[in-house]
């Protein structure tokens, strides 16, 4: 079972960032980094999750993790290698087609290393800001209150996981009601053509492991995005679906 909600003070020393699904792009993520100045020593990326599967970099997501800079929430992709090392119920089948093939064919002592490292992700994070705090989660956030998540998962983990994990509800639905008790929840799980904000709740993954796709980098303190494209707070609402 992850951590419920992991936290992280304000930063003080440099900049805080946030980033989409990354999907084993990690070069790619580098230069996307580089673009807007990102300094290790000083600023922080926060991951949205699926840091894992279809992309050629897969193997390297354990040493992110290790990065004091770098933190992520455990996404769908996360769970499917835990959940396949701790109880084999997963349809394998259906996650080789969706990019976890590189996995299933790993030997069993490198499968239970990432394993125990994915396992070890949140479920949330909380960012404090001086505007607020900002909450990260992998697609969606399961309660209408902030504040009331941490008890959510510890009553209805289940339930908890599958919405933080996998649901595509209020994109479906154009539902910008937004979270209560946080500044804003950032999550991913979704490609889009360009980042949307739903109410307070901020869609960025933009297929950066995608062909003609690119990472956006959203900067906790302002909630602006890099790369400067106008975000759509109006959306029709074009998803490019994955698993």
């Amino acid at each position: 079972m992850p951590i419920d909600v992991m936290r992280f003070p304000r930063n003080t020393a440099g900049r805080d960032w946030a980033v989409g699904d990354i999907h084993g792009h990690f070069s790619r993520l580098r230069r996307a980094l580089r673009e807007v100045g990102f300094d290790p020593s000083r600023d922080r990326l926060f991951s949205v999750g699926d840091l894992t599967d279809r992309g050629p970099e897969c193997e390297e997501a354990p040493q992110w993790l290790a990065q004091p800079w770098f933190h992520a929430v455990q996404g769908n992709h996360e769970d499917y290698a835990v959940r396949y090392v701790r109880t084999g119920m997963v349809d394998a089948d259906n996650w080789r087609v969706n990019g976890g093939g590189w996995f299933l064919e790993m030997s069993p002592e490198a499968q239970r290393t990432h394993a125990e490292t994915y396992a070890r992700m949140p479920l949330a994070i909380e960012v404090e800001t001086d505007g607020g705090v900002v909450g990260i989660v992998h697609a969606d956030c399961p309660v209408r209150d902030w504040s009331k998540l941490a008890r959510y998962i510890q009553d209805r983990y289940k339930r908890a996981r599958s919405v933080c994990q996998w649901s595509r509800e209020r994109l479906a639905h154009r539902d910008a009601s937004g979270v209560r008790g946080v500044r804003a929840v950032v999550v991913g799980h979704t490609p889009l053509t360009a980042p949307v904000v739903l109410g307070n709740v901020y869609h960025i993954d933009t297929g950066g492991w995608m062909p003609g796709g690119y990472f956006t980098l959203l900067d906790l303190a302002t909630l602006r995005t890099r790369p400067t494209e106008s975000v759509d707070r109006e959306p029709e609402v074009r998803p490019r679906v994955t698993v």
